[in-house]
């Protein structure tokens, strides 16, 4: 679908980067990471960058 909105004219690569950001906003970084196939890394610098605050989630199995 991106290839044609951009044979369309309609840029394609600021919505995902500001759907990310959001998800990085809502949820841990390892969890959207996981969801999206991304780098733990890399989805928590982008949740760092857009103000998260949830740099101190600890992921796994909390029901112990």
């Amino acid at each position: 679908m991106a290839p044609r909105l951009r044979h369309l004219g309609f840029p394609t690569r600021p919505g995902r980067a500001a759907a990310i950001r959001q998800l990085a906003l809502q949820a841990p970084a390892p969890v959207t990471a996981r969801m999206l196939g991304y780098n733990d890394d890399h989805t928590t610098r982008i949740a760092e960058e857009a103000g998260g605050t949830w740099r101190h989630y600890a992921p796994g199995d909390h029901r112990r």
